[in-house]
């Protein structure tokens, strides 16, 4: 983790470079972090599971192409809007809450 205005070196070899001289910021990310995971995960078992049971369903011809798009559509927007929960996040930081 590199501090705002740190060495440039650094600054490149980190993982994380915080913008502000706050080290507060760093129990925050590691939160932010775990969350982000977690929602990923959750993003690809819906995903993995929709497409399980969708493709089993289009290929035994029990559901029809329009459907199927329908479905497919409305997963996508359950992906997003599960990825949208992270917002609260970054707003958490631009309050000035912090960690």
């Amino acid at each position: 983790v590199t501090v705002a205005g740190g060495s440039d070196i650094a600054g490149h070899t980190s993982d994380v470079v915080l913008s502000r001289v706050d080290l507060g910021l760093v129990p925050w990310f590691l939160d932010a972090s775990a969350q982000t995971r977690r929602i990923i995960r959750q993003n690809l078992a819906w995903a993995i599971g929709y497409n399980g049971i969708a493709l089993s369903l289009a290929a035994l011809g029990m559901i029809t192409p329009g459907i199927a798009a329908a479905a497919m559509a409305s997963s996508s927007l359950l992906v997003v809007g599960n990825s949208l929960r992270l917002r609260h996040l970054l707003r958490r930081v631009e309050e000035g809450e912090g960690a």
